[in-house]
């Protein structure tokens, strides 16, 4: 079911996104050679935690998942796409990583992830973050009243493309707003006109996931939670929850 939200629930959200943007900045502020992921972990809990927001993914099972999540952030590096386990690892240089965080405040959810680069850039890295950005961009342009998530879907689809990269079919963005993963679906790929109409009110949580190899294949890790790429290849992945408003799109995942 999807539920249109009032001005106000929207406004809340914006709140619970502040928090999420802030968290996020913590994370890549602790990033360094050396540091480990769970140290990212913490930075991102403690911003959570002063603001007085619960974490989304702390605990979370759906269903694919052996266990429940067991921190507030995902760090998936290199070839890991997306839901990856903070743990011990300590960063290198060079290394490309991907962090995605919720924050629960009020009762309403905000959701967002950032790439980044640990140390010294490949220039290769530098226009896959990009091309992921210009896909995100463009995803959000369309989110406007009388659109349909197909517009969004294929406005995503359209630069991956250019830009010769692979995204895992399965997995795209969603609605958001009481709960973290609400309907609708919001696939990465798509055919215009069709699919959800948008209409004021309507949240989503957008979030392009491109995979340098340039195929769409991917595996699950030993921890029945990290996605990786088949071939080795790196991935970024950035997401912003926005709100179709007659205005056009509102970013609520901004700092």
């Amino acid at each position: 079911m999807v539920e249109i939200k009032t001005d106000t629930a929207l406004d809340a959200m914006r709140e619970a996104g502040r928090v999420v943007a802030q968290a996020l900045a913590a994370a890549r502020e602790a990033a360094g050679v050396g540091v480990s992921l769970q140290e990212l972990d913490e930075a991102a809990r403690t911003v959570l935690t002063k603001a007085g927001a619960r974490s989304p993914f702390l605990g979370y099972r759906p269903s694919f998942a052996p266990t429940p999540f067991p921190a507030v952030i995902c760090t998936s590096v290199n070839d890991a796409i997306v839901h990856g386990i903070p743990t011990g690892y300590r960063l290198r240089d060079g290394d490309l990583v991907s962090v995605d965080c919720g924050a629960e405040l009020d009762g309403w959810t905000g959701d967002a992830a950032i790439t980044f680069i640990v140390g010294t850039p490949r220039p290769a890295d530098l226009s896959l973050i990009n091309a992921t950005q210009q896909a995100l961009d463009a995803g959000i342009a369309a989110a406007t009243p009388g659109n349909r998530i197909g517009d969004i879907s294929h406005a995503i689809g359209t630069i991956a493309e250019a830009a010769r990269c692979g995204m895992p079919a399965d997995f795209g963005g969603h609605g958001i707003g009481r709960r973290m993963h609400e309907d609708p679906h919001v696939p990465n790929r798509g055919r215009p006109g069709r699919g959800f109409p948008l209409r004021p009110g309507l949240a989503l949580a957008i979030e392009p996931m491109l995979m340098a190899g340039g195929h769409d294949d991917y595996y699950a890790a030993l921890d029945g939670w990290t996605l990786l790429t088949t071939d080795g290849s790196r991935t970024a992945h950035i997401e912003h929850t926005v709100a179709i408003t007659e205005e056009g799109p509102r970013v609520l995942t901004l700092p």
